[in-house]
């Protein structure tokens, strides 16, 4: 699904000469640009080149439209500067769900244009991924993965999170999601280790997820903070236990690490297809944005890039052994709890939001 997710798990860096050009040119070049244009940020690595492969290039072909890829990731502040400068060099971004809400409340993203999406595709798409300001690109989850090596097959493994924390009953190497970003981190996990309910978590109670997380502490031996970090553990085997973005654990699976992924209770995250406010070229933006929606584009990037798609049309044309490799996939959906970032934004009497107040707690909790 960095978060500033805005894929900072998902994506490595990449082209770093091209954002900065895009990012910094003059606000007469952005204004100028001609009708036939378009900038989109893709971001880097294989992530990056299955965004160019399943929608870039194929959007180019069908309208005749010059796309210019943007592979490193935009911050909220440069996005924010863009908008208030008029000076919009990237007309469609891919913020998760903390960066994509912010940029939102702030006015800073333009309305999608839902009347040129078609129904069957407009249909398939999550309602919790249909706002105003965004459309949901694709889904990941934050999942439980272990060493195979470590449980093997007809032994005992543990299948929710509360057996992760039983660490008499499955002792191991547990790694575990940093909490620095706030607006991610180990917090539902922590909820549901200590007897919450999926259909409870929210409002998600502050002080029961640090006391929860104070029992697995001492057994956590890493709190990793990227995603390229837990895919670099895994290969590793430095780890029994962990949880883990489910597109990195597949992508170690898939270059021969012992693991399995454990779908039950794992947590959904989504990104957006967005546009800044102000764009130049919004009509070809918000073209754009339907292409990268519709059923067959999506099948095609998850044939490239394990991520679920937000369109529930895809599967019809993704085969069923990779259709079960994804988050989405109907009966993962029923054992997954859906983040509720909404939640994350809300502010407290005190003038935090609750990721402030997570970030805060976090920070001092880590150094006891």
């Amino acid at each position: 699904m960095s978060s500033n997710i805005t894929r900072r798990h998902l994506m490595q860096a990449g082209s770093g000469a091209v954002a900065v050009s895009a990012l910094s040119s003059g606000t007469s070049r952005a204004k100028s640009q001609s009708s036939d244009e378009l900038r989109v940020s893709v971001g880097g690595g294989d992530w990056g080149k299955a965004n160019i492969k399943a929608y870039v290039k194929p959007f180019e072909a069908e309208t005749g439209i010059k796309v210019t890829p943007i592979s490193d990731d935009l911050t909220q502040a440069q996005i924010e500067l863009m908008a208030v400068t008029s000076n919009v060099t990237v007309d469609v971004v891919g913020p998760a769900q903390g960066l994509a809400v912010s940029l939102a409340a702030k006015g800073l993203l333009e309305k999608i244009d839902y009347s040129i999406f078609k129904k069957d595709d407009l249909d398939g798409i999550a309602e919790i991924a249909k706002k105003p300001w965004g459309v949901g690109a694709l889904f990941f989850a934050s999942v439980m993965v272990y060493n195979i090596e470590k449980y093997p097959a007809g032994k005992p493994r543990p299948n929710t999170w509360a057996e992760f924390w039983d660490v008499k009953r499955f002792p191991g190497v547990r790694s575990m999601m940093s909490g620095s970003y706030g607006s991610e981190g180990p917090w539902e996990e922590a909820l549901l280790a200590d007897g919450v309910t999926p259909d409870e978590v929210y409002p998600m109670d502050v002080d029961r997820i640090f006391a929860s997380l104070d029992r697995i502490k001492p057994h956590a031996r890493k709190w990793w903070t990227s995603g390229s970090e837990i895919q670099q553990i895994m290969r590793d085997k430095a780890t029994d236990l962990t949880n883990s973005y489910d597109g990195r654990a597949l992508l170690a699976i898939n270059d021969g690490a012992p693991l399995e992924i454990n779908r039950n209770q794992g947590k959904l995250n989504w990104s957006y297809w967005a546009i800044p406010k102000g764009s130049p070229n919004l009509q070809n933006a918000q073209k754009f944005i339907e292409f990268a929606s519709r059923a067959d584009r999506q099948s095609a990037f998850v044939k490239l890039f394990p991520q679920g798609p937000s369109n529930s049309n895809a599967f019809k044309d993704i085969p069923d052994g990779l259709a079960r490799k994804l988050c989405t996939y109907p009966e993962y959906v029923e054992q997954s709890v859906a983040m509720n970032i909404d939640w994350y934004g809300e502010v407290g009497a005190d003038g935090l939001t609750n990721t402030d107040r997570l970030i805060r707690c976090w920070n001092e909790w880590i150094l006891l």
